[in-house]
């Protein structure tokens, strides 16, 4: 028998020590309800959050935040049904467009659902809800109904694939878009909207 073998027969003669399994990690408790605790995180990640008791609330909200914000009166839709479906005439004044949104615009955009432990938007991407919705304008829109805020991410994996559909992209967004590559500085904007806002809708 070579050295070769020698060695190679001593390491699979040797037996491992049997070792206990470790305890389940017990997920902690949120010490808030879901709408409080998304509210709260989503905030600390710099997200702007306003509630609001119905959709039809929506654009009256979204023309004072754009003119509060010194902004074009005008906001971006998707092709989605649900963002059509919203009762615009109560902001007679805020044009809707369908056209692409640029880094000065604002677009609009359903969340299908939200994350409260993390204050955490998710985003299904569909031909009706574009990925490239949340890269592309500087300031984004989120409606969020409050049924729709769940706890932790597994809830929501659950729901998704639970649905039957599974999109081709799930965009997890939390906060605008911020780096701090350059000399440690904090910008934001840098790879999407410089600022989000969002709308949780109670009914």
């Amino acid at each position: 028998m070579s050295s070769r073998d020698e060695i190679l027969s001593a390491i699979r003669s040797r037996k491992r020590a049997a070792t206990a399994r470790p305890q389940p990690f017990p997920i902690p408790a949120l010490p808030e309800d879901p709408i409080r605790t998304f509210a709260k995180r989503a905030s600390l990640a710099n997200a702007v959050v306003h509630e609001l008791d119905s959709l039809d609330a929506v654009p009256a909200a979204i023309a004072e935040l754009l003119r509060a914000r010194n902004m074009e009166v005008a906001v971006h839709l998707p092709p989605d049904p649900a963002v059509d479906a919203i009762d615009w005439s109560g902001a007679p004044g805020l044009e809707r467009r369908k056209t692409l949104p640029g880094q000065d615009s604002a677009a609009v955009n359903f969340a299908p659902f939200a994350i409260a432990e993390t204050g955490t938007l998710v985003f299904c991407a569909s031909p009706e809800r574009p990925a490239s919705w949340h890269f592309r304008p500087g300031l984004e829109i989120a409606i969020l109904k409050a049924c729709d805020i769940e706890t932790k991410l597994e809830t929501v994996i659950a729901k998704v694939k639970a649905s039957g559909r599974l999109p081709h992209t799930i965009n997890l967004v939390t906060g605008p878009s911020r780096t701090g590559d350059i000399e440690q500085t904090l910008e934001l904007g840098a790879h999407g909207p410089k600022a989000l806002v969002i709308f949780i809708v109670k009914d």
